[in-house]
């Protein structure tokens, strides 16, 4: 049957597959296998992909029927449940995990090889089409291939174990542990592949020449399907057959346009004018002008609640890169849920040009903040510290990095809020798994160079560290008004560069800051990022809690730490090669 669909509203060709599928109890009383296919329609489609799955429950239990179902039915609708920042490979396997756990709970504890004959247990094989790639999940002896060209290549392996005399247990399967060891692959793949899903009741008794030729020979793909459990079983195999079958009718061109649908073929809003309309809003005044964009207050049409609409600036409105970029940043708003991250207004219907809309948060950058207050207390600093790294946290969990972290997009109300603003370089995992990512920038250069991470500047991918290193480097800011480096950090593009560079203690500038709150901020903005926090929650603990097993290291010249000293130690040096000269003659 046609799993597909037309082009999408704005012309471009979307990912459509045709499916067939064939299940049968074959010579046994019950069929224990299971197998699904799931096709989201408009956005979800170009984020989440095409899902089929197949499982087989062990043959020696009675629930295994039970098992198979319960991992095909809760694979398919729970992927797409995921966050659609996820990449395909996370979600998959969060989902296969969880079923595994499910499945492992109510079982009861981990199996002995006896108890497996009535336990939850069964093998899965999984298939995500997204872009111009598949997504291939593997547990157990299912299997999953691909014919193409009139050959079949088998994608993945067995888990079976032998153990002589033509004998063999499952070495792999969901249900058995707590945790489930998951074969994971990408390839990519092209119009008119045809992807077999199979229980090992119909690869086991049928040779790959007979399958390419019982496929050849079949009209649909259901009874291509039917012809391959009816040529197993008359093969002689006596156990539960499947055959589920995908083939990919068209594909995308792939990139971000495939998810932001028909708003990308619209013209740029132009600049607005206070006092006037647009579309359905009300402009009431110009928040801010910069070289990207314009940002106007504006109320909504019936309930008169200020947002703000962000439009290009004159200068972007004719680059493509830049308007996906914008319509991407409320994409992401629209798909994060915290009071520390900037939410998307209420989707309008019906829009006419392209601009992104946010509620308005009334307050000030906390750039101005900092001039406001020179010398916060510092419970103040860890309070909104606390709050800007809970922001980050819910980016991080859906697999985005904002990459520009700075005091200028982060707003700070009158009780003491902070929300992150500005999703113009965010990263998201799942929106990098499309074939071209026309938004694609140098990550050295998608925030601003104060703040980046050092990595960035050696070409290394961005990472949750480096949004660590600019909330680091935003705490020192707010206690010395200084840069931990000075403004050398984006300067340093080799590691020869890097190494020359020291961190100066915030105690240098500020001797109010205690010596502990100063090691936890050099241990968050340290060079390599693999000397950095490992979680955001420890850097924020530790601005409150000292950590013994962080040292407070003074690495300012001893001229500059203790001059007296300094002069004492060179005098000493110098009297003692005296004496050596004098003695030498």
């Amino acid at each position: 049957m046609p799993e597909n669909g037309a082009p999408g509203p704005h012309g471009r060709v979307r990912l459509s597959v045709s499916s067939g599928r064939c299940s049968s109890a074959g010579r046994k009383p019950v069929n224990q296998d299971a197998c699904g296919i799931v096709r989201p329609d408009g956005g979800l489609l170009a984020a989440k992909g095409i899902a089929a799955a197949v499982a087989d429950g062990i043959s020696t239990s009675p629930r295994g029927g039970e098992a198979a179902a319960t991992a095909v039915e809760s694979f398919l609708a729970d992927y797409l449940r995921t966050s659609e920042g996820w990449s395909v490979r996370s979600s998959a396997e969060s989902v296969i995990a969880a079923v595994n756990s499910a499945l492992h709970a109510r079982n009861g504890r981990p199996l002995c090889d006896e108890e497996r004959e009535r336990g939850l247990i069964c093998t899965f094989s999984a298939l995500v089409l997204k872009s111009r790639s598949a997504y291939l999940f593997h547990v157990g002896d299912a299997r999953i291939a691909r014919l193409r060209g009139g050959r079949i290549e088998p994608l993945t392996a067995p888990h079976v174990v032998s153990v002589g005399g033509g004998k063999s247990y499952l070495g792999r399967a969901l249900g058995i542990d707590r945790h489930v060891e998951i074969d994971a692959r990408r390839i990519a793949v092209e119009r008119g592949d045809l992807f077999l899903l199979t229980t090992d009741g119909v690869h086991d008794h049928l040779p790959d020449d007979r399958i390419a030729a019982l496929l050849h020979d079949a009209g649909c793909l259901d009874d291509a399907a039917a012809s391959l459990v009816a040529a197993a079983r008359a093969a002689g195999s006596e156990d539960n057959l499947t055959a589920l079958l995908m083939r990919i009718d068209t594909l995308p061109e792939g990139g971000v346009d495939d998810v932001l649908g028909s708003e990308i073929i619209l013209p740029p809003a132009p600049l607005l004018t206070p006092g006037g309309l647009f579309e359905q809003y009300r402009i009431l005044r110009e928040i801010h002008a910069g070289p990207r964009s314009h940002l106007y207050l504006a109320a909504e049409p019936d309930s008169e609640r200020p947002i703000v609409l962000k439009v290009p600036s004159t200068e972007h409105a004719a680059d493509p890169a830049k308007l996906r970029a914008l319509l991407l940043e409320e994409w992401v708003a629209r798909r994060i849920d915290h009071p520390h991250v900037l939410k998307a207004a209420p989707q309008a219907r019906g829009r006419g040009h392209i601009f992104a809309a946010f509620e308005y948060v009334k307050g000030q950058t906390l750039d101005q903040w900092m001039r406001d207050h020179p010398a916060p207390e510092l419970t103040a600093v860890r309070s909104l510290i606390g709050q800007i790294a809970a922001g980050l946290l819910a980016l991080h969990k859906r697999e985005m990095l904002h990459r520009d972290l700075r005091p200028h997009n982060i707003l700070v109300d009158g009780q003491g809020t902070a929300t992150i603003i500005d999703f113009g370089s965010v990263q998201v995992a799942g929106l990098d798994e499309l074939a071209t990512i026309e938004i694609a920038e140098d990550a050295a250069y998608a925030g601003t160079l104060q703040y980046g991470a050092p990595e960035l500047y050696l070409g290394h991918a961005a990472g949750p560290a480096s949004d660590l290193f600019s909330l680091g480097v935003i705490a020192y800011q707010m206690l010395t008004g200084h840069l931990p480096y000075g403004p050398r950090v984006a300067a340093a593009r080799t590691r020869a560069a890097q190494r020359r560079l020291h961190y100066t203690p915030a105690t240098a500038h500020n001797p109010a800051v205690p010596d502990w709150v100063d090691a936890a901020i050099a241990k968050a903005v340290a060079i390599d990022p693999g000397q950095r926090y490992a979680l955001l929650s420890e850097f924020t603990y530790d601005l409150s809690h000292p950590n013994p097993a962080l040292a407070a290291a003074d690495t300012r010249p001893l001229f500059q730490r203790d001059p007296v000293l300094a002069w004492k130690a060179l005098s000493g040096i110098l009297f003692a090669l005296l004496l050596l000269s004098i003695f030498a003659r």
